[in-house]
């Protein structure tokens, strides 16, 4: 992969997540990246991530997801890695 060919990181975050902001904080560290995408609450009480922009942006959000520097606590993410779909406009929260 190129560094400036987009990419989509799909990342489901474990923890205590919800209801702490920890989408308004995914959201303005995507926007800094320039990333498009969401961050929504999932029913189990994870939280999905779905970014899209280059593997390099993608990664630093990957990273501080895991920096223990977010709302809440997170225990973990798993990530999936994919190509880009380009639907997105913005970062939202879901």
């Amino acid at each position: 992969m190129h560094d400036n060919s987009a990419v989509r990181l799909t990342a489901w975050v474990h923890g205590q997540v919800q209801g702490v902001g920890f989408r308004w904080w995914t959201r303005a560290r995507a926007l800094e990246l320039g990333l498009t995408g969401s961050a929504g609450n999932l029913p189990d009480g994870r939280v999905e991530v779905v970014a899209e922009g280059t593997e390099q942006d993608c990664r630093r959000l990957l990273a501080a997801l895991r920096s223990g520097q977010t709302p809440g606590r997170v225990d973990a993410v798993v990530e999936l890695w994919g190509e880009a779909k380009g639907s997105a406009t913005g970062f939202v929260e879901r």
